[in-house]
């Protein structure tokens, strides 16, 4: 881990790149990634250490204050990628592809997860598993990184009930070990895992041949994501139990982001034990 100040971690670092992740990954060190909507932001993130940055449609109701992701549109995202991008230097910058930009066709994906990379994500992500491997596959053929997301998936949050943990029964278990393997086997170069009980995520990533990104997963994945706004403390009302606010006894944002990526890379954060809403 790096000894260098917060505030010097930026300019020390080459971009990162996915070979860089790849080789991070390989080597076993933990990777860090949090939700990032603007250039602000994206500049203290960075230069605290963070290697990935998520543009995600958690903006919806981070920023927003919308009950749902659903109504994001691939206009807003492409607005907030290019904010990020302005602001970030080195960080990976991905780029989640809204709901209903994908579900169509592989065509339909492509032509917005292009909007997404020509605002300047480097990577897009879709929820889903299964119907997902065609455009997963289509997409990785014609030179777009795709980062998958399983488990809890926010833009099917009416078919499943709310948020709540998934993976939980042995049937359900297997659907997710299934789905990881062929999405990863369809091209996917990362996978975030959101929701599922720890066992279950820690089978999964020692599965696969990619990062496996947790949230709400446990400690054993490759690496873990907060919502940024969640682990500075800036939500009100209930949060996720397996949230942690990084500000309590920080002297500054910058150091609370710092103290994630510490906690993160030395397997101190998460806490096994807590999951759920």
């Amino acid at each position: 881990m790096s000894t260098h100040p917060p505030d010097q971690i930026s300019t020390q670092r080459k971009a990162i790149n996915l070979h860089r992740l790849r080789e991070l990954y390989a080597a076993g060190e933990k990777l860090t990634m949090l939700t990032c909507y603007d250039a602000t932001f994206a500049r203290i993130a960075d230069d605290a250490g963070v290697e990935m940055l998520l543009v995600g449609d958690s903006l919806g109701m981070v920023l927003q204050g919308k009950a749902s992701t659903l109504p994001v549109s691939i206009e807003e995202m492409a607005y907030h990628v290019r904010c990020v991008a302005a602001g970030n230097k080195t960080a990976w910058v991905i780029g989640d592809l809204p709901f209903a930009s994908y579900q169509q066709s592989p065509a339909q994906a492509f032509e917005h997860a292009a909007t997404l990379m020509q605002a300047g994500a480097q990577m897009v992500k879709l929820e889903g598993g299964g119907w997902t491997n065609d455009t997963v596959r289509f997409l990785s053929e014609r030179g777009i990184p795709v980062c998958a997301h399983l488990g809890l998936t926010p833009q099917s949050v009416h078919a499943l009930g709310g948020y709540r943990i998934q993976g939980k029964s042995d049937a359900a278990a297997a659907i997710l070990k299934r789905d990881a393997a062929a999405i990863a086997e369809a091209g996917a170069a990362m996978l975030v895992l959101e929701l599922l009980p720890s066992t279950l995520a820690k089978e999964i990533t020692d599965l696969l041949p990619i990062p496996v990104i947790g949230i709400g997963a446990g400690i054993d994945c490759s690496g873990q994501v907060l919502v940024l706004h969640d682990m500075l403390g800036l939500t009100k009302g209930k949060l996720p139990r397996f949230v942690k606010n990084f500000m309590n006894g920080a002297s500054s944002i910058e150091a609370a982001i710092a103290s994630y990526v510490s906690e993160v890379k030395e397997k101190r954060f998460p806490d096994n034990g807590l999951h759920g809403y």
